[in-house]
């Protein structure tokens, strides 16, 4: 498996992204398929890692070309391009195993960062707030010690039109956009690991964010962070 393969039916986004995708070394090779059938004889030749995929493919339509990369790359990430306004696009995409979605517009520090934790594991839940099921109050084997929820237990919610955070968490923020983990984070800044877990899970809450990767996605695209 390698790099990404840009699938999008409008030629001026698809070269954008694909533009923007060759400056991020964790996605190379780049490669651009105007069409489902040209995805699949892509993936074909050579498995993607990663696939950046337009949520409205003429034709047989989006899933169908989710289904048919199955059949030749099944362990590509998939990530659907379309706004977190779009329902019924990403609903369906994430029944065939997408990871998430992605603005079309996205920039290339965003997708940087996104792209090193989607090929890292299962990040990216793009699940919308509407509908979400609130989790349960954690039991003592879930807290690390402090008050709040463990990191896995953060519920998703709509992203505030205006976004305040201590001058702590952004220094977190800016801690996980470079790729440190907790431990790191707390040699830097001079905090133990629980407590850098403890504005984590206070900034993922203002963000709206579920996990690290949309935490810095959404951080870059308010100006929080760059």
């Amino acid at each position: 498996m390698a790099g990404v393969i840009v699938c999008h039916a409008a030629a001026t986004v698809r070269e954008r992204l694909v533009v923007t995708s060759i400056g991020v070394p964790a996605l190379a090779p780049v490669r651009a398929a105007a069409s489902a059938d040209e995805l699949v004889t892509l993936a074909r030749r050579v498995p993607p890692t990663v696939v950046l995929i337009d949520a409205h493919l003429p034709g047989a339509g989006t899933p169908d070309a989710i289904r048919r990369l199955r059949s030749v790359a099944p362990a590509a990430a998939v990530v659907l391009l379309a706004g977190p306004d779009d329902a019924v696009a990403l609903d369906r995409a994430l029944a065939l195993g997408a990871r998430g979605f992605l603005a079309p517009d996205i920039g290339r520090p965003e997708l940087a960062a996104v792209a090193a934790h989607v090929q890292a594991g299962p990040v990216l839940a793009a699940a919308r707030a509407q509908g979400v099921p609130q989790p349960q109050p954690p039991s003592a084997e879930d807290m690390d010690g402090e008050t709040g929820w463990d990191l896995d237990d953060v519920p998703v919610t709509p992203g505030p039109q205006r976004i305040e955070l201590t001058k702590r968490e952004v220094q977190v923020l800016v801690g996980m956009s470079n790729g440190r983990s907790n431990a790191q984070i707390g040699q830097e800044l001079f905090l133990s690991e629980d407590t850098v877990k403890t504005h984590a899970r206070r900034l993922f809450r203002k963000l709206g964010a579920n996990d690290r990767a949309q935490a810095v996605a959404i951080g870059l695209r308010r100006g929080i962070i760059r």
